[in-house]
């Protein structure tokens, strides 16, 4: 009998569509399998059971009568990401600030997936509020790598990637500010795309820092990713920076791709995208990458882009900058925790009082940080100048482009580390996203794709396609011929979990 949680989310929707299998009996398939392993890995922080399984019903109740399939995806089981309002349904941002909070609204990706039949199994574990790169921030403790369980699963999306990786979802929706959908990716040997920035809604996505926050589809497969991007891209008059523009032709690209013939494309190898700081099994399968996509006709050429490297302090004055501004909003008096109320403190004192109780270290920390820099006196050596090299990295992208088609690099500097390892030093934490960060700043689409295990460590290491804005098919044609001359899934060497 077919393990119906090993198939990619195109088979079961074909499956599902033709009867040979039903929506219900994916998605109860998908809840035995969290029911199993969840306990090892903490991918989630809420099960809906009873919403998932009635999504499904609807699903098969519209195939029996004949309907077509609202989607291509329809009756597919999905992870979201617990940053994205859900009605009905808790949404905490992995924070105790948030904690049992109920949204009276969908999220735009929320409400597109529901229209388009996805079951959404549930809400996934994630840094709070998004601030970091291993989960291990999030208020409910972290979640777990399932390839070893003493390490990370990447952040600030940990959830959701550990969701695609104990094969407990086939699809899952992530966020990424810095690195927060690729980089957990990476070292879980998943697929995780951050499309351009406005080309998917923010609307009900709960902000973080808003000029880099963007959603976009996780998967174990890039055609699973290209379908997935379909049905939450495009146009939203509810989100003032959504792109008014079609969705980029992405599936159409993925199956191109997947012939493995890249001849008459020009790749770019980002030469500051290497050397110290880099794990040296992440640089050999990196370079192992680059002789295949040459093997498949592409012409490879190396790129500098001389500002990437100041990339990573410029995201973090600007991102904690807008991180300060953003969650000024819980303040004790409209929503979301409050303590020490008793009648007798001023609304000042309960609002510092619930901001301590609240928050966790590293929102403090971002908080501290963003605010300093946008105070009086600091606002134009800090903000100011950080929002300049962000102009020098865009201008670094468009030469980039100029050249080539494509631009690739190792998506992080090292595999997995070990939970506990980095928490008490900030700067090797942030060091996680170097690669990362510069697509965000300049709004340019980004992906992840598994390149094999580290020949030092035996863990996964991702490939990062990126492309010019608006062309986000070009990486997805490119990652998807380099999946194909793949052996397999990365995924599928994964071990079974130990389940406690």
């Amino acid at each position: 009998m077919t393990d119906l949680t090993r198939l990619t989310a195109a088979e079961l929707a074909e499956k599902i569509r033709t009867k040979e299998t039903s929506a219900v009996e994916v998605t109860q398939s998908h809840l035995d399998r969290i029911n199993q392993v969840d306990s090892a890995v903490h991918a989630f922080l809420h099960i809906d059971t009873e919403g998932a399984l009635g999504a499904a019903r609807a699903v098969d109740d519209g195939i029996a009568s004949g309907q077509p399939p609202a989607s291509p995806l329809a009756g597919v089981p999905l992870a979201l990401k617990d940053v994205l309002t859900t009605k009905g349904v808790p949404t905490t941002c992995g924070s105790k600030m948030l904690e049992g909070w109920v949204p009276p609204y969908d999220a735009t990706v929320t409400a597109r997936l529901r229209a388009a039949g996805v079951v959404i199994l549930g809400k996934t574990n994630m840094d709070e509020f998004a601030m970091g790169s291993s989960t291990e921030n999030s208020a409910y403790g972290p979640s777990r790598n399932p390839w070893d369980t003493d390490r990370i699963p990447g952040g600030s999306g940990g959830g959701s990637s550990t969701a695609l990786a104990a094969f407990e979802a086939p699809l899952a929706i992530g966020t990424d500010t810095g690195g927060s959908i690729r980089q957990p990716g990476a070292v879980t040997g998943t697929v995780g795309v951050k499309p351009t920035y406005g080309g998917v809604s923010r609307y009900g996505l709960v902000a973080f820092s808003s000029s880099l926050d963007q959603a976009g589809p996780c998967a174990r497969t890039v055609l699973d990713a290209a379908l997935l991007h379909e049905v939450i891209g495009g146009h939203d008059p509810l989100d003032s920076t959504s792109i008014d523009a079609p969705v980029p032709p992405v599936v159409a690209a993925a199956r191109e791709g997947a012939s493995g013939d890249l001849t008459g494309v020009k790749i770019g190898v980002v030469t500051e995208f290497s050397g110290d700081g880099y794990q040296p099994g992440v640089l050999r399968s990196f370079e192992a990458a680059v002789e295949t996509l040459r093997g498949m006709g592409a012409a490879i050429v190396e790129v500098s882009c001389p500002n990437f490297t100041y990339a990573l302090p410029a995201y973090y004055l600007i991102n904690p900058s807008e991180c300060s501004s953003n969650l000024a909003r819980f303040d004790a008096m409209r929503y979301g925790l409050r303590v020490d109320d008793d009648g007798t403190r001023s609304a000042e004192e309960v609002m510092a009082a619930t901001r301590e109780a609240g928050f966790g270290a590293e929102v403090k920390r971002r908080i501290m940080l963003g605010t300093y820099a946008l105070s009086a006196g600091y606002y134009d050596a800090f903000y100011g100048q950080a929002q300049k090299v962000r102009t020098l990295i865009t201008r670094d992208f468009d030469a980039a482009f100029g050249k080539v088609d494509v631009l690739v690099s190792p998506t992080t500097p090292t595999t997995a580390f070990k939970i506990g390892e980095r928490v008490d030093d900030p700067m090797a934490m942030y060091l996680a996203d170097l690669c990362t960060i510069p697509a965000n700043l300049s709004g340019t689409p980004a992906l992840s794709v598994p390149s094999g295990l580290s020949d030092e460590d035996g863990l996964p290491v991702g490939l990062q396609v990126m492309a010019p804005a608006l062309q986000d098919q070009r990486m997805y044609r490119v990652a998807a011929a380099f999946e194909a001359s793949q052996d397999g899934l990365v995924i599928d060497r994964v071990g079974e979990l130990e389940v406690a």
